[in-house]
């Protein structure tokens, strides 16, 4: 298996690798460890560059399997063994993090307000969505729910990162904010991101530090999508770099 140099350090930019695997026919090696993310809970893919000595190469695709972590090239396949560094576009990478930490403490407040489970999710970098089971929403609630968002993150929450065996995590049902519990059968340890004192709950992508690094945030709507199921969508108000 890859080393996921980006499930304990969300922050590291670069890394050397070196390549374990090829598929030539699909343009995709297999790296012994990597700081790219693979996707997965909403969160996209990274994406960055490899460097063999002078030769740069676009990684413009990432995904994970049993093997370990694949990452799609653009400019040549390099070899079995083939020593290589790699980089992130790290703006990208950063505004996702923030965007994603956004979004777990949307999950916060939404259940401190209404105890609903989510239904559904997605992000693209500096804006996202969570749809939300809330049968009693109103219109006033759009910027309750904005302003208490706001000062949580304003509260500047660590963001906590641990590994939970699979036994023990089932047995915590408040790590599934879920309505449908997403985990999958294979892992045995279970990752946990806990904004502390806000949201606590199982959790494979990458997360700043501490709330306050999220920055404001906008909610430009609240969208009706039917029996009552909400989806909120939140925005960043910038684009602070780390």
């Amino acid at each position: 298996m890859t080393e996921q140099i980006y499930s304990t350090d969300a922050y590291a930019r670069t890394m050397d690798a070196v390549v374990v695997r090829t598929d030539t026919d699909d343009g995709r090696v297999l790296l012994d460890r990597t700081v790219f993310y693979p996707g997965g809970g909403g969160q996209p893919h990274d994406l960055g560059t490899l460097r063999i000595g002078d030769d740069v190469l676009d990684v413009v695709r990432v995904t994970a399997d049993r093997d370990g972590v694949w990452h799609w090239l653009e400019g040549g396949i390099p070899s079995t063994g083939t020593d290589v560094s790699g980089a992130l576009d790290w703006d990208r990478r950063y505004r996702l993090m923030r965007t994603h930490t956004a979004l777990h403490a949307l999950c916060g407040v939404i259940w401190q307000r209404f105890e609903s489970p989510v239904t559904g999710g997605n992000m693209q970098p500096g804006e996202g969505r969570l749809d939300f089971d809330i049968p009693d929403w109103s219109s006033d609630d759009l910027p309750l729910v904005e302003a208490d968002l706001n000062a949580e993150l304003a509260r500047r929450r660590d963001i906590e990162v641990s590994f939970l065996p699979r036994d023990a995590a089932d047995k915590d049902p408040s790590l599934i904010r879920t309505k449908v519990n997403l985990l999958p059968k294979t892992i045995d340890q279970v990752r946990v991101i806990d904004i502390v004192g806000l949201d606590r709950q199982a959790d494979g992508g990458t997360h700043v530090g501490e709330t306050g690094e999220v920055g404001s945030i906008t909610i430009p709507k609240a969208e009706n999508k039917g029996r009552g199921f909400r989806r909120i969508r939140v925005r960043l108000e910038d684009a602070a770099s780390a």
